[in-house]
């Protein structure tokens, strides 16, 4: 209904009733993308991914919980492991990613963030930060952080010194769980607990899309295990890595626009 003198009347009473005659339409949602699967490879299934990132043919991914977290190293072409390390103590292991000559690695609850080589994992330092670790990528002058909420905070990638931060918009109620930062500048992240993924304009904080990754495990296969958590981008193409806590398949896929 427009709201001209002949309407006036109607307008008022149903504005009384609550129902807003003379607002504009909803905006409409983020358009709803699709997974298309190219392949798949086994996967640890005693993994509780929580960082997952390809970059100069390493496949580095951080696994959680406590007493068991870790830190790995695999070659991409063969999948040989190449280095594997321990967190120390009950510390809970979060997102990971590389910066330069420096893998950082978050913690959950544990107030710290650690500075890892990229080659051996071996910790060279910590930085701390406040509130809790989830998800981490790196940019070309910067690294994204996840924390739980639908806030996005831009750290320095060498000294992890907080920089920035941007809130997200266009959908409801995000909860970005692990990143990654692809080649065209966007951000992806899982949307916890759910199967979807997000991509974002980490300039804006805009939610561009919803990608649907459900249904990537059979029903005998999602038996025991947790939600879907590990996106990486495979450099110089257009598919990325998939996988999930404690999940025995990693895929490789693309995200198909409607």
């Amino acid at each position: 209904m427009k709201c001209n003198r002949s309407s006036l009347a109607v307008a008022v009473l149903v504005s009384v009733l609550g129902a807003g005659a003379c607002s504009g339409p909803e905006e409409p949602g983020p358009p709803r993308w699709r997974v298309e699967v190219i392949g798949s490879s086994p996967h640890d299934p005693q993994a509780f991914t929580q960082g997952l990132e390809v970059i100069d043919g390493v496949r580095y991914e951080s696994t959680g919980m406590w007493g068991v977290s870790t830190a790995r190293a695999t070659d991409q072409r063969t999948g040989t492991e190449t280095a594997r390390v321990a967190l120390p103590g009950r510390v809970f292991g979060e997102g990971m990613t590389r910066a330069g000559a420096i893998v950082w690695q978050l913690t959950w609850q544990d107030g710290f963030a650690i500075a890892r080589d990229p080659v051996t994992l071996a910790e060279t330092g910590r930085a701390g930060y406040q509130g809790e670790g989830w998800g981490l990528c790196a940019q070309p002058q910067r690294l994204v952080m996840s924390d739980g909420t639908g806030t996005l905070t831009f750290r320095d990638p060498v000294t992890f010194a907080q920089t920035g931060s941007v809130t997200l918009s266009g959908y409801r109620d995000p909860k970005p769980n692990e990143l990654d930062c692809a080649e065209d500048g966007t951000v992806y992240a899982n949307n916890y607990p759910t199967d979807e993924i997000l991509r974002i304009d980490p300039e804006t904080g805009r939610i561009l899309a919803v990608i649907d990754a459900g249904g990537l495990l059979t029903p005998a296969e999602r038996a025991g295990t947790d939600v879907l958590n590990g996106i990486a981008h495979l450099p110089g193409t257009d598919r990325f890595l998939l996988t999930g806590k404690y999940w025995p398949r990693m895929f490789e896929v693309r995200f198909v626009g409607e």
